[in-house]
């Protein structure tokens, strides 16, 4: 069963504010974010995950962001880590 991934209600906390009235949204991650198909990603990914006792397993776009920016930046996992 994959993990479950967060999904915009529409409605709005309060005591928080809303991530795209805090950064640029042209900046080149935010649009890279807008045009990947993570519904696709989290369907072909979901596929291999299993009920396994164990640590829960991340959310899909988590892990799939960050093997973006690992390939990206041709970078370990170590140094993906620290930055």
């Amino acid at each position: 069963m994959p993990p479950p991934e967060r999904r915009e209600t529409g409605e709005q906390d309060l005591l928080r504010s809303r991530l795209d009235q805090i950064i640029d949204l042209n900046i080149r991650w935010s649009v890279l974010g807008r045009t990947v198909d993570w519904n696709f990603l989290e369907e072909r990914f979901g596929e291999v995950y299993t009920d396994d006792p164990g640590r829960p397993p991340l959310p899909t776009r988590l892990l799939a962001g960050l093997a973006i920016l690992k390939h990206t930046y041709d970078l370990s996992d170590e140094m993906l880590c620290e930055r």
